[in-house]
């Protein structure tokens, strides 16, 4: 049950937990499942990555036959096994690896993943289970490159403010597992790929940066990117791209004929069950989009502006109410001075932070936003609140917002306040959840 709007605290955080628990693979996955091959015939062959591929394994593994032959490998983030996979080993191997930057663990699973697919027939079966953050964890550099090279290119990445579509765009061409090479890899067994969507707009070729399925975007496109945000590439990335040797597979390859994309979460459908609850509660509830990109910050203070219109006008919504948004916004790091701690805070806390200031604190608007897997960025909080006295309180412990923007560290503004919200790894992913409530 969703909290009543008398505690905004409690209603924010009912309606986060709505829009996760529809995207949960236990209540989603097992209607997706195709039907086992003929175990005279084929076998069955699992493989993935994501922040959800623990869950993702989990909930198929309850669901596939006893009788059916199962095996398999999945790669998920440090801490994102659900404890239920964790005690019970079960037929599909679950590696955890380093995420937003690879690690050796995330190499190493795979670099394992091409020879499981080795010498498949067209009647076996390979099931994908691909979610956010398959990007970072399916970490097997293009021929030439080591997983320095890699680490290097996604920490510039990371900083550089690039969108997500932008940023796997140049992850796919410089790997030798993304952008439809596992497909690849796969041919010619029967492929069903499985979705949990963390991506403006649910592009399959983007979500875990499209292992298995086309790649529209070209090495010129990567070498663009790089140019755009200023990224250094190692000379051996820089060859491959220039010569087109790290070409990805295209639409209307022979390796992806046959193949099936089923997407079993997506945002829009989080924010549709957060606006189901809100309205059960007796409010009006109006979804913006599940689509919105841009820097954290400056969303933020679009989303104020609307949310004091609201307020003050009554347009262009009655209050009281719910706005609801998503997508992935970016961060843009800025430069420190020699000496400067670099800030912390990921896409929620800054969003919010840029939200509080532009609120000046209306009396009015409550505000939470945080990521759905549970973890902002990379710390420990999925996101925060703002409440209508935060920038009073900042004033009465001597924070300053402005300098905390600037310094990109949201986090420590809003840990000093107490308003960070924890909820651990959720084990879904579909990206960011932002609520504002106008009473």
């Amino acid at each position: 049950m969703t909290a009543s709007i008398a505690d905004p605290r409690a209603f924010l955080l009912g309606l986060f937990q709505r829009a996760v628990d529809r995207a949960l693979p236990e209540h989603t996955l097992a209607a997706h499942l195709p039907a086992p091959p003929d175990p005279a015939r084929g076998r069955t062959v699992v493989v993935g990555a994501g922040k959800a591929g623990g869950a993702m394994v989990a909930a198929l593994e309850a669901a596939w036959p006893a009788d059916a032959p199962l095996s398999g490998l999945v790669i998920t983030r440090y801490g994102h096994v659900p404890p239920s996979r964790r005690e019970w080993p079960g037929r599909v191997e679950v590696v955890e690896a380093s995420h937003p930057v690879p690690d050796a663990a995330g190499h190493a699973a795979a670099a394992r993943l091409p020879g499981l697919l080795q010498g498949l027939g067209p009647d076996d079966l390979v099931i994908a289970l691909v979610s956010g953050g398959g990007s970072a964890l399916l970490s097997l550099p293009a021929p030439g490159l080591t997983l320095a090279d890699k680490q290097a290119v996604n920490k510039a990445l990371l900083a550089s403010g690039a969108a997500i579509d932008e940023m796997n765009c140049l992850r796919k061409h410089l790997s030798a597992a993304k952008g439809g090479r596992l497909a690849a890899a796969a041919a010619p067994a029967r492929l069903v790929t499985l979705l949990i969507s963390d991506v403006p707009g649910d592009d399959p070729s983007v979500i875990g940066s499209g292992p298995t399925v086309p790649d529209p975007t070209t090495c010129a496109d990567a070498l663009a990117i790089c140019r755009r945000y200023g990224i250094e590439l190692p000379p051996a990335a820089r060859a491959g791209l220039e010569s087109g040797a790290f070409e990805t597979p295209k639409p209307g390859d022979a390796c992806f004929e046959g193949n099936e994309l089923r997407m079993i979460a997506t945002p829009q459908a989080s924010l549709e069950a957060a606006a189901e609850a809100a309205r059960a509660a007796g409010l009006a509830a109006h979804v913006l989009s599940d689509e919105i990109e841009g820097e954290s910050r400056e969303i933020g203070k679009m989303h104020a502006a609307l949310a004091r219109a609201v307020a003050r006008r009554g347009q262009p919504f009655a209050r009281p109410c719910v706005i609801l948004s998503g997508g992935e916004t970016t961060v843009t790091v800025r430069p420190r001075a020699i000496g400067q701690p670099r800030g912390r805070g990921g896409r929620a806390t800054e969003f919010l932070l840029g939200c509080a200031i532009a609120l000046q604190g209306e009396p009015a608007v409550h505000v939470l936003a945080a990521d759905t897997d549970g973890i902002d960025g990379i710390e420990d909080n999925a996101g925060a609140l703002v409440t209508p006295d935060t920038l009073a309180r900042a004033l009465a412990a001597g924070l300053k917002p402005a300098e905390r923007l600037d310094a990109n560290d949201a986090h420590g503004f809003f840990s000093a306040l107490g308003d960070l919200v924890h909820t651990g790894p959720t084990y879904t992913n579909v990206n960011d959840f932002r609520a504002l409530l106008v009473l």
